[in-house]
């Protein structure tokens, strides 16, 4: 008769198979978009670690959540940093008039709703007097910090506002005035009314990660801070104490400066490649610019870097078939900021299991999206369009290798 060890050594090694057959497998580093970009010091790593600990901070109404608001935390609207979800949609209005003049509608709870609220409160509804309505779904989150470091006079050599070249894609820069709290980095230049260049947010109204993220916390959850001591307009709360710290909202900044660039996949496969040259010939990257390098910047580990966003970071008029009759910052109601492309591949998985592409989501698969292109993409929609089936193929391989 077998002895007990060798019994026990037979169930262990059983309970082993058992759990590697029924226990998912390691995920790889390039199938998530969460971590750091390389180079950062110790000290860096920590303040990224806490910065990480913020964005997933979920808020109460103790905590100053409210008192109307959209989500409880930062990353309700970008699971794992990744496209936010209809679930999550931040719906914006306004009301503009014959003349093209744009109101914004504060005194009515403008320009973002907040559907929700805490006991004792009314959540918000679109006035009667909005005429133009968006839904914004919240964007990937990672390698921001590139695109901020990106200087100024590098996003305005890209920009044709007259079309000189004859491609038809006239993107222009989208400069707006910043918050009176705005402190420029040294690369970045005003005009001569004193703007700046904005390049975050769909259109292009935010000019870096501290002005997006303060909105964010303020118009989303009615969460203030020292650079924005107000609640959103129809809370009829009187300015109070921060909600949050200012320790605490550099750390979230911070976090999403250092978050690294989403990572390719299968980029050296025979019809990634082939997709590759084919979004080149139909001057996808007119728009969607492939490369960018960033300049001197505060964090060592984001100077002087090479990287692929695939965006421009203009604003670009996309025809009649993206215009919601809604605007901000300088952009008209049918531009867009060029929507970087890295990470799409991902996308399915960050919003779990079923692709919402588009400023709203509107698109549920690639295919859709690029025929959703209308206005200056019109030319490359066109010629995607009279592709052969095999190189559509192609071509989607390559952008779901991004």
């Amino acid at each position: 008769m077998r002895n007990l060890t060798y019994y026990v050594t037979i169930i262990s090694i059983l309970s082993v198979l058992a759990c590697n057959s029924i226990l998912p497998g390691e995920v790889e580093e390039n199938e998530v978009l969460d971590g750091t970009i390389e180079g950062l010091s110790l000290e860096e790593q920590i303040h990224f670690g806490e910065g990480d600990e913020a964005f997933a901070e979920i808020f109460t109404s103790e905590m100053g959540l409210g008192p109307i608001f959209v989500e409880t935390s930062c990353i309700s609207c970008h699971v794992g940093d990744g496209r936010g979800h209809p679930f999550s949609e931040l719906v914006r209005f306004s009301h503009i008039d014959a003349q093209g003049n744009v109101d914004h509608l504060e005194s009515l709870g403008g320009p973002q709703l907040q559907h929700r609220s805490i006991l004792g409160y009314d959540a918000e509804s679109i006035p009667n007097e909005a005429n133009g309505q968006t839904s914004l779904l919240g964007p990937p989150v990672t390698g921001l910090g590139f695109l901020e470091a990106v200087a100024d006079e590098d996003i305005i050599a890209l920009a044709d506002p007259d079309d000189l070249d004859g491609d038809g894609i006239s993107g222009r820069v989208s400069y707006v005035f910043p918050p009176d709290y705005y402190e420029p980095f040294a690369h970045n230049i005003s005009n001569n009314e004193g703007k700046y260049i904005g390049r975050f947010g769909r259109k292009a109204k935010a000019v870096n990660l501290l002005t997006q993220s303060v909105e964010a916390y303020q118009q989303d959850m009615g969460i203030t801070s020292e650079f924005q001591p107000a609640e959103p307009e129809g809370s009829n709360i009187a300015p109070h104490e921060p909600d949050i710290s200012t320790d605490e909202l550099q750390a979230v900044v911070f976090y999403l400066q250092t978050l690294k660039v989403p990572p390719r996949r299968n980029e050296n496969d025979p019809a990634v490649l082939r997709g590759e040259a084919i979004f080149t010939n139909i001057n996808c990257s007119g728009c969607h610019t492939p490369e960018l390098t960033t300049t001197d910047f505060i964090t060592e580990g984001l100077s002087n870097k090479t990287f692929h966003p695939y965006t421009d970071l203009l604003l670009h008029d996309m025809g009649p078939e993206l215009d919601d009759n809604y605007t901000e910052g300088s952009a008209t109601t049918a531009e867009w900021r060029t929507t970087p492309l890295w990470g799409l591949g991902l996308a399915t998985d960050a919003q779990g299991g079923n692709l919402f592409l588009m400023h709203d989501g509107r698109a549920r698969s690639i295919e859709e999206a690029i025929e959703m292109h209308g206005g200056e993409a019109s030319n490359s929609r066109d010629a995607y369009s009279a592709l052969s089936a095999g190189e559509q193929v192609d071509l989607i391989a390559f952008l779901n290798s991004l």
